[in-house]
């Protein structure tokens, strides 16, 4: 069974991804890359073991109008990496280019990471991503009930709200 952390991180995926639609609904034209952290590694290996490390950094540095990156935790430890990725992060905001990250923890707490971009994470707006609340819960149930043209009380809304605290999916 999926556990409430495993739920948030599909949360966080997903939102990012709205984010580029959205930008891509809204202007066309930007170049927006969205990959995992995990990806971003990835390509540097092959970059390096390919000899390259200019198309890659143009790829990141310059080639894109919007990066949008997850799970930036994942970059812990890697200093090749941690590197590579301030670099890419300085030049775009230097560009005035956009950047969102999605991490399971905040800035601060990150083991392994270095100190440079924990301070350029702390440029943006750090939102944490968490359950709705009761009340909120209610106001989906009826939402959705009301889409659906479904009758359902508040008292049998207030019953499904408490009963499923996980994931809007699932509640509705």
């Amino acid at each position: 069974k999926p556990t409430l952390q495993n739920r948030i991180e599909v949360c966080k995926t997903h939102l990012l991804k709205a984010i580029g639609h959205t930008i891509h609904q809204q202007q066309e034209n930007l170049r927006i890359l969205l990959l995992t952290s995990e990806a971003f590694t990835n390509e540097l290996i092959q970059a390096i073991r390919m000899d390259r490390m200019r198309e890659f950094r143009d790829k990141y540095r310059t080639g894109c109008d919007v990066l949008l990156l997850d799970d930036v935790h994942f970059l812990a430890g890697k200093e090749r990496t941690q590197e590579e990725f301030f670099y890419a992060f300085n030049a775009l905001v230097e560009a005035h280019k956009q950047i969102v990250i999605t991490c399971d923890t905040y800035p601060k707490e990150i083991s392994g990471m270095e100190e440079r971009l924990i301070s350029r994470f702390g440029w943006g707006l750090t939102v944490a991503i968490e359950p709705p609340e009761l009340e909120m819960r209610v106001a989906i149930v009826l939402k959705k009930a009301e889409a659906e043209a479904a009758d359902v009380s508040e008292e049998i809304a207030f019953f499904i709200a408490k009963h499923i605290r996980s994931n809007v999916r699932e509640l509705e």
